[in-house]
Order: structure tokens, then sequence, then C-alpha cells
């Protein structure tokens, strides 16, 4: 396995620690995010005036010459896949898929192939130039298994660290087409009545609470309002179905990004997703505001009725702001046709 040698001085005023000077004054050529440089302290890769520091908080001076010893990254123990991609856009350092439903983002115990990340080692192979020290897909954010749409992947060290900064700072665009239970409308009382979600100008719905794993159902999340992971969805309403109106297109946009936030969110607010198995999206409609046939397409839809529509955020490498859109999938399409066909 092959090595090189990053060879650098400290420069002036620098951070009192190594690990924050180093994150500053390491070459951006060299693709080296914080959590790599951690590693590489940790390690014993990095020599500061020729002697070994391993302590990440130690003090380093300006002018020091700093010496990495640096892995060219190394083989995933994940198995690439040939599995078909619809690949949206693609460049030597991030990837952008529509992901279809049903496919794991990553592997896990419980699904240990057939994933995403499997899919994307065999598609990108040797364009891979090493996440963390491995040759692996960079996955900054995941959408669940049974949620279809768009996903954006990095290819490269700084790629990752660079995606990775925009979700922190809440600042990567994500709008969400869903199919709810209900119409959410500021003028139900019901509404002004739940903790945590109120209306803004346009008839938006703002949720805001806070999130974190359900005590008792280990595959859930529950809304909290102390502790938990602070938590913020907007929806608006798109189109109302059925006579009186029990359903809604809806779209979602995200301040926050938790696991399972829009459907666990709506299902607070009495308006959960049409087909989830985990938040009761299976409800009984109104006896005559569809057909019993469509009313069947309802109860039978086999998966939480949620797409991720709309990317859009900073290329990290070159500044450039992309945007994507994801058209909904024939499941949603075939759906929504049917609750458009009015009662005879």
């Amino acid at each position: 396995m092959g090595t090189r040698l990053i060879e650098f001085r400290i420069a002036a005023a620098p951070p009192p620690r190594l690990d924050k000077a180093l994150s500053r004054d390491v070459p951006e050529t060299e693709a080296l995010s914080r959590t790599r440089l951690a590693r590489l302290i940790a390690d014993g890769a990095v020599r500061v005036d020729g002697v070994v520091s391993k302590d990440p908080k130690a003090k380093v001076a300006e002018g020091a010459r700093i010496e990495i010893t640096v892995t060219e990254a190394e083989d995933s123990h994940i198995g690439p896949e040939n599995i078909p991609l619809e690949v949206v856009y693609e460049d030597a350092d991030l990837i952008v898929i529509n992901k279809p439903a049903g496919m794991v983002v990553h592997p896990a115990p419980g699904s240990p192939s057939g994933t995403l990340v499997n899919a994307l080692l065999h598609h990108c192979g040797a364009d891979l130039s090493g996440v963390g020290g491995v040759k692996r897909p960079g996955i900054v954010h995941r959408i669940d298994k049974e949620t279809s749409g768009l996903l954006v992947v990095a290819k490269s060290d700084a790629a990752h660290h660079g995606l990775a900064a925009q979700f922190e700072a809440h600042s990567v665009e994500r709008y969400y087409h869903a199919i709810c239970y209900g119409v959410p409308d500021a003028n139900d009382p019901r509404l002004r009545g739940i903790k945590g979600v109120s209306f803004e100008p346009g008839n938006i719905m703002r949720l805001t609470t806070q999130l974190a794993r359900h005590k008792t159902d280990r595959q859930k999340q529950a809304v909290l309002f102390h502790g938990g992971r602070h938590a913020v969805t907007r929806a608006r309403v798109v189109e109302r179905f059925g006579t009186p109106a029990s359903l809604a297109l809806i779209e979602c946009w995200l301040e926050t990004g938790r696991t399972h936030q829009i459907r666990v969110h709506m299902a607070h607010a009495g308006h959960g997703l049409v087909g989830d198995p985990v938040y009761g999206g299976k409800r009984k409609l109104p006896a005559r505001a569809f057909s019993p046939e469509t009313a069947e397409a309802v109860r039978a839809f086999p998966r939480q009725a949620l797409h991720a529509a709309v990317l859009g955020f900073e290329h990290p490498i070159s500044g450039d702001m992309l945007r994507f859109e994801a058209p909904l999938p024939d499941d949603m399409k075939t759906l929504l046709d049917g609750l458009r066909v009015p009662l005879t």
C-alpha cells in the first residue's frame, strides 16, 4: 500500500490546538478533512519539527514544520454490486442519484447487500479517490428505504467535507412531496391546539419540536419538547382530494434533517402520510369521499407516500450552485391520478 508525504509550515497566528492549526493550514489540494486529520494525528502520522505528535490539543507555533504521512486509500470492505442506478448528475467529486423506493442507502445488519453504497462502489469504481482513507462513497445524508428521490453522495474527501458542512449549517435546499391524510389548514381549530404547530403567511404549517428515539419502540422517533434534537418542518397544501376533502398532496421542506422528520412531524399534527407503516399510515376514509376502487388503492399503498423532489446545494469544489428536480415516481403518480377521478 503506497504512502505520500505532505510537508508545509504553520502560518502566522495559529489556532491554539494542533488539529485546528492543521485543518487551517494543510494545502487545500490535499483534500484532508478535519475528521481525517484527527485520525492521522491519533495514528502517529503527524510530525511537528520532526517529532511525532499524537495529541490533537497540543500547541503549535508559527513556522513549525509539519510532515504528514498519508496512506493511500484502501479498498472498502463493502462489496460492489452491479445494481442499476438513475444518475441525475455526476462529476469527479460527487454524484446525485434518484433513489427508488425499496433501496437502503447503507449496509446494515438487516440489509448487508443490495444497498445504494454497494451499487455506487460498482458504478464509480476507480473514480472514488477515498473518503476517510477508504475508497468508498461519502454518505452525507440519507433518505429512508421506502422513500424515493434525490440524494447527493461525495466521491472525494474534499467533497465529503464540503457537503457535510452545508448539511450541518442547514443551507441545503430540500423539498419533498407527500400524500397525507386530511388537509392541513390554518382555520382548523384542532391544529391550533397542538403544541409545536403554527402557521405562517400563505397557509404554511410550521412544525417545531425536539425529536429523539422512541423509549419503547427503537424503530421509531418520538416528538419531545425537552431534550432530543431540534427539528423544524414546513408544509403547504398543493392539492386536495375527495368530497369532503380527506387527502392532500403536500410540499414539505426541511430546516433541519432528522431521522423520519417529515413522517413523525406530520403524524404529530394528525396528518400522517398515506402508506406509512410506522406512524399510522392506514386510516379509514369517509365512506363517500372516494370511489371504492380509489379508497382501496389508498388503503393498499405499500409504502409511505414520500418523495425527495428537489435538492439544491453549492458544489463543494467549484462553488457553483446546483439544483436538481426528480419527478414523482410511477406509484405516487398512479395514486394521484386515481384521486383526481371525480365521483360519478
